[in-house]
């Protein structure tokens, strides 16, 4: 019996999405590791072996954190805008290289009051996206400081980082032509994998999303090989669980911090 909820077409990846731009990627490869190809294709006939990421979205306030969110997962654009008070999440699940994986997508207030309550919630992701509005300079100089937020009770080699310019359909071409510029320097100097999206037009939103999901799926299969020594056939050790901590419908907005 099959107890997983069906997957959406868009959702089911048997091949690595290519990355926004070249200059700055994580990797430029055309398809998924060669070893994690491997160790999909050897499990065992009908047995599941679920994967989960954490994912954290973090950036100033009112940057489209929540619209990037909702935008993906339910493919809506409110132009009604309510702060995100404390953290709120969202779950999306995948199919990669025939195996179950889900995303757990983590959107944090960017409200000074709200960052005690936010940042409890940043411990435990293996990825990190740091927003700004490619409109907004300030936004963009202030990426160091998420980033560093972000990074302080994690660990910074195993997380994989993405820069993500929002609010695309806003800028004039010289306007972005500009911002892409310093956005692709500071991605290169951070490590990070950069994107520009609209949340507004959905522009590239369903495709860097893949990418998260993909990139993400491949680096927790090499973690576990790496673990489970080179020598180990996926059909005797089974790849497990990366089990997370999920709230409560009362805990899914905190406003402790008043």
């Amino acid at each position: 019996m099959n107890l997983l909820p069906p997957i959406q077409n868009d959702r089911i990846i048997s091949r690595l999405p290519q990355c926004f731009r070249r200059e700055a990627a994580l990797h430029r490869r055309e398809n998924f590791n060669d070893k994690v190809k491997t160790a999909c294709q050897e499990q065992p006939s009908g047995r599941l072996a679920y994967k989960i990421s954490k994912v954290i979205v973090v950036g100033d306030l009112a940057v489209g954190k929540t619209c990037l969110i909702n935008r993906f997962c339910k493919d809506v654009f409110d132009r009604n805008y309510n702060a995100t008070l404390g953290v709120d999440f969202e779950i999306e699940n995948f199919q990669v290289l025939g195996v179950p994986f889900t995303l757990q997508l983590w959107d944090t207030s960017g409200q000074e009051r709200y960052k005690c309550i936010a940042s409890s919630y940043y411990r435990g992701a293996q990825v990190v996206i740091v927003a700004f509005d490619v409109n907004d300079i300030g936004s963009f100089s202030h990426v160091r400081q998420w980033l560093e937020e972000s990074l302080e009770d994690n660990d910074v080699a195993a997380i994989q980082l993405f820069l993500v310019g929002t609010k695309k359909d806003l800028s004039s071409p010289a306007q972005y032509s500009q911002m892409e510029r310093d956005a692709l320097k500071l991605a290169r100097e951070i490590g990070a994998e950069y994107w520009a999206v609209s949340s507004l037009t959905g522009e590239n939103v369903n495709e860097f999303f893949s990418r998260v999901a993909s990139l993400g799926f491949e680096n927790s299969i090499l973690a576990e090989l790496e673990e489970k020594g080179s020598a180990t056939q996926m059909g005797e050790v089974p790849i497990s669980s990366h089990l997370l901590y999920i709230p409560s419908k009362k805990e899914k907005k905190c406003s402790c911090c008043q």
